[in-house]
């Protein structure tokens, strides 16, 4: 692949630079990360090799195929305003930022392909979940797109008008699953555990639990099943989640 720039060092900048600079898909010298943070920088160029810039001009070069927003979105219409004559239509933008349509991007650099993308928190263990879209033209850039993406986790090709619901489902979902994973771990220090114990307990739990639907393909009523018998403690406590709404209140 070609030259690809990173606009943005922070968490997400440093955990989609990690998925890059160590695949097979660019080389470290092929990656540019532009922050304002001094700090962001000296991280990721002493830990990836790769080049780093403060001024977005010094960063946008011809022969950089790919630029990747990772800003907030309060920041995107200043970045796009200071980078729409510096680039060429050639380039292709891949957005990262929550709740910004495709066309509102082209509003303000109207001749470049726009790919948006959806990762969570989940990227620095290189474990995210990424949602990407795209229009029907830009089909081609998003499968290379996805490709990228597959070095930080797992990823899928959706409609543009889901990125809401990835948001939602993916992202922050996350929080969903750790809410639940605190309550966990509560209840074990109710019932006699010390925090770090319940908290090991819930939480490997919370991994096999995962990795039980994701390896065997099977729904999760069906490991449910494996572990509910007849008035046992399982049961009893599933119908007390269920009388408590949890089903209910998590849709």
């Amino acid at each position: 692949m070609n030259k690809i720039t990173i606009i943005g060092g922070g968490n997400l900048g440093k955990s989609i630079i990690s998925g890059l600079a160590t695949s097979d898909l660019f080389e470290a010298n092929s990656i540019t990360v532009v922050d304002k943070s001094i700090t962001n920088l000296k991280e990721v160029q002493e830990k990836y090799g790769v080049s780093t810039f403060q001024d977005i001009s010094d960063a946008i070069q011809e022969e950089v195929q790919w630029i990747i927003l990772c800003v907030q979105p309060r920041q995107l219409d200043v970045v796009l305003e200071e980078i729409k004559e510096l680039i060429n239509k050639d380039q292709v933008l891949i957005s990262t930022v929550t709740g910004v349509s495709i066309s509102e991007i082209n509003e303000i650099v109207p001749y470049n392909k726009i790919v948006r993308v959806m990762p969570n928190t989940g990227a620095s263990k290189k474990l995210s979940m990424t949602c990407i879209a795209a229009n029907k033209e830009t089909n081609k850039e998003a499968l290379v797109v996805q490709k990228m993406f597959n070095t930080i986790g797992e990823t899928l090709i959706i409609e543009e008008r889901l990125m809401q619901a990835a948001t939602v489902l993916g992202a922050s979902g996350i929080a969903f699953f750790l809410r639940f994973l605190r309550a966990m771990i509560q209840g074990g220090i109710q019932m006699g555990f010390h925090p770090h114990e319940a908290q090991i307990i819930a939480v490997q739990t919370a991994m096999g639990a995962a990795t039980l639907v994701s390896e065997n393909g099977t729904h999760p009523e069906r490991e449910i099943d494996k572990v509910t018998t007849p008035r046992g403690c399982t049961i009893e406590g599933l119908n007390e989640m269920e009388h408590q709404g949890i089903s209910s209140s998590v849709i």
